[in-house]
């Protein structure tokens, strides 16, 4: 796929996201959360199949979406893929929590976290909890929202793009474990640890060459990964999270869920500063690799006569 469309939507993502009304996450939403509304099923086999069909309907449509769209020149494909990336509304996210803890306004980071960031419940987190949810959020989205439709576009083209921007939503929609959801939500959650398995683990190498470029502690971070990255829920999140916590040399503690890095120190806003110099060249080094040309295909071999 085009390498120009990948650098052009990398580009226009600096001047932000596109209105609601024409952003194509904002109508995946739309169906998902219409989807959603018209469940009927009350046995788990039923829920199952009522939301993997739900879910395949939507992923049809999307990637039906990048096909005839794919068939425009390069510019126009990359004003299209930028919406299906957010960089600069990540970090300007995490970069507002960190003004307000720099400014001791721990209620108004508590909300800001909440709102933009996370979806668990900020009201009783500490300072401490606050920087480190927000450090945590930044590495798992910098591979979700970033990385990974890059790299979706560069393997498959727009269809995919689409494809993967979609599966996430949907997992960020329904891919809980509330009785609600448990069986629904199945099939989004698993399509969505199954495309992000080979971003987040670029993400992961790439926060782990940048390390050392930035001054920070790349062993550490080395040996959080090896003993960090299997510690979440998730399949792919801890891979990045655990690198940027060794990087940084923080602990990372999600209350009874799990705890990255836990020889760190407990972090703070200052770090926040630092997770984003460590997300911008962790971009910057992935996007050189998306950048590097395919290996040529083999020639087909002749049989023997």
């Amino acid at each position: 796929m085009s390498r120009r469309a990948l650098l052009l939507a990398l580009a226009l993502d600096a001047l932000g996201e596109p209105p609601a009304r024409w952003h194509p996450v904002v109508w995946m939403g739309s169906y998902l959360k219409s989807a959603r509304g018209r469940w009927q099923a009350t046995t788990p086999a039923a829920q199952l199949l009522e939301g993997g069909l739900g879910w395949a309907g939507g992923a049809t449509l999307a990637a039906l979406a990048g096909g005839a769209a794919a068939r425009l020149p390069w510019p126009a494909q990359g004003v299209l893929l930028k919406p299906l990336l957010a960089c600069r509304a990540l970090l300007s996210a995490v970069q507002e929590v960190e003004a307000a803890l720099h400014a001791g306004n721990l209620p108004e980071a508590r909300r800001l976290l909440a709102w933009h960031l996370v979806s668990r419940d900020t009201t009783h987190l500490s300072a401490a909890e606050v920087a480190g949810a927000a450090a945590e959020s930044l590495a798992e989205n910098l591979s979700d929202s970033v990385v990974a439709p890059l790299l979706a576009y560069r393997a498959g083209g727009l269809p995919l793009a689409a494809l993967y921007r979609y599966a996430n939503t949907a997992d960020a929609l329904w891919g809980y474990r509330t009785p609600e959801l448990e069986w629904p939500g199945r099939v989004a959650a698993r399509a969505d640890d199954l495309l992000n398995l080979a971003p987040a683990r670029l993400t992961a190498a790439c926060a782990l060459l940048a390390a050392p470029l930035l001054g920070l502690d790349g062993r550490a971070a080395f040996r959080a990964w090896r003993s960090g990255h299997r510690a979440t829920t998730s399949p792919n999140a801890g891979h990045p999270m655990s690198v940027f916590a060794g990087a940084l040399g923080v602990r990372l503690d999600k209350r009874g869920v799990y705890v990255l890095n836990p020889g760190g120190r407990e972090p703070g806003a200052s770090d926040l500063r630092a997770a984003c110099r460590l997300a911008h060249l962790t971009l910057i080094l992935a996007t050189l690799c998306l950048m590097l040309p395919r290996p040529p295909a083999r020639p087909a071999r002749r049989g023997r006569p």
